[in-house]
């Protein structure tokens, strides 16, 4: 390392507070911030990175990890026995393949497309089984692949601009796909590899809802990576696209919007402004009144069942504990369609029971989500904090009961 570079703490040995400072400003997040979000103040961020202050307890360390969206715990900790994945699954079976198709350069390949209806089908069925299979990632990386492959054929040998442009939105809808799928694997640039290829495709197809929806993704991964001032650019832009189309738009496009509009109350949330974020979902609940009552936004859910979800989510993102908690006692997850939606939507309550000092509420709902889509709990960082943070309590049956749970997530070993 050149002595004007700046430590990497991926590599070099460095104590708590310093890999702390350096990950927290690559987040672009302030002392301030950072105290506020953990329940500490500034001065206290600043006498752990400066050493004034010994390493935090697990409890702390965990949530500090979470609002710096540290993929594995020795990235902040240094202890090469900490190995535990927040923000990143352990990398699914099914992976290695979806990449490889991901990055393919097909120019002189002689590939016959299917015909459009046929693809068109096939994503459709690819998406019901996200929503229903338990193991969605398992079924959906076994589609993408050749969904991908396909796609991209059917725009290199289009015959016409229209069938291009139609082609283009069926690639966009391919590679949202395989953005839900790729998040949390442990390649981070392939994530957003495949999100500007989404957004390229979007764009290309002149199509309002293939651009929103590729604004909405693109929106996650930006807060995701705390780039919030990136997310609300993003946000806004496609937000004053689509608004204008509204007056004579369909119910696909008026959940896109809605989506957007959550994901601007969510943004808000991050950033500690509670009338905006609650200004936001009030729009968004609106929107969502003008569906009708059994429709479910494939890509996005959005849709009436999820609009309580989305207020739990709002709460806990202001850190409001008692606000999160009657959230989540009112929002029915059974309503939800969707298994991977209906479980993030339980680790949102957990997260809001947690918050509100519940953990015994929390540590069951965590279950229930579990019970609902494994592979949604065991790549969520969120629920991995919460179990691993019980895992330590001073209760000795509650400390039992996160502990079986941790090794069913695969966290702890028997």
């Amino acid at each position: 390392m050149s002595p004007d570079a700046s430590p990497d703490p991926y590599r070099d040995s460095l104590a708590f507070g310093q890999r702390m400072q350096i990950l927290r400003t690559r987040r672009g997040i302030t002392r301030d911030q950072l105290g506020g979000l953990t329940g500490r103040s500034g001065s206290w961020v600043k006498a752990v990175e400066t050493g004034r202050l010994k390493t935090p307890p697990l409890s702390l360390i965990l949530r500090i990890a979470e609002v710096l969206r540290v993929r594995d715990l020795s990235e902040l900790t240094g202890d090469q026995s900490m190995h535990t994945a927040l923000f990143a699954g352990p990398g699914h079976a099914r992976f290695a393949a979806v990449r490889e198709a991901v990055n393919e350069l097909p120019l002189g390949s002689d590939r016959d497309a299917p015909p459009a209806a046929h693809l068109s089908a096939r994503l459709a069925r690819a998406w019901s089984a996200r929503h229903s299979a338990p193991n969605h990632r398992e079924v959906v990386g076994a589609l993408l692949p050749e969904l991908i492959r396909d796609a991209q054929a059917a725009v290199r040998q289009a015959a016409t601009l229209a069938d291009r442009k139609a082609a283009q939105a069926r690639l966009a809808e391919t590679y949202f796909l395989a953005q839900f799928f790729c998040a949390y694997q442990p390649d981070a640039p392939l994530v957003w590899r495949v999100a500007e290829r989404g957004m390229m495709a979007a764009q290309d197809s002149e199509d309002p809802h293939a651009i929103g929806l590729a604004a909405w993704l693109t929106t996650q991964a930006h807060r995701d990576s705390a780039r919030l001032d990136a997310a609300d650019a993003i946000t806004m832009e496609a937000l004053r696209y689509l608004e204008p189309l509204l007056p004579d738009a369909g119910e696909d496009v008026r959940a896109v919007v809605g989506a957007l509009t959550v994901e601007a109350g969510l943004t808000a949330a991050r950033r500690a402004e509670t009338g905006t974020a609650w200004r936001y979902w009030d729009e968004a609940r609106r929107l969502a009144e003008t569906l009708p009552a059994g429709y479910f936004h494939p890509v996005t859910s959005f849709s009436r069942a999820v609009i309580g979800a989305h207020a739990v989510t709002v709460a806990v993102e202001l850190h409001a504990g008692g606000e999160s908690a009657r959230q989540a006692a009112r929002a029915e997850a059974e309503a939800i369609p969707s298994r991977p939606r209906r479980a993030r939507h339980r680790i949102e309550q957990a997260r809001g029971y947690h918050l509100d000092g519940q953990p015994d509420v929390a540590l069951a709902t965590v279950a229930q989500a579990h019970e609902t889509a494994p592979e949604t709990v065991q790549y969520n960082g969120y629920a991995k904090r919460i179990v691993l943070e019980e895992a330590e309590s001073k209760v000795p049956a509650r400390r039992r009961r996160a502990s079986e749970l941790a090794q069913r997530l695969g966290l702890l070993t028997a």
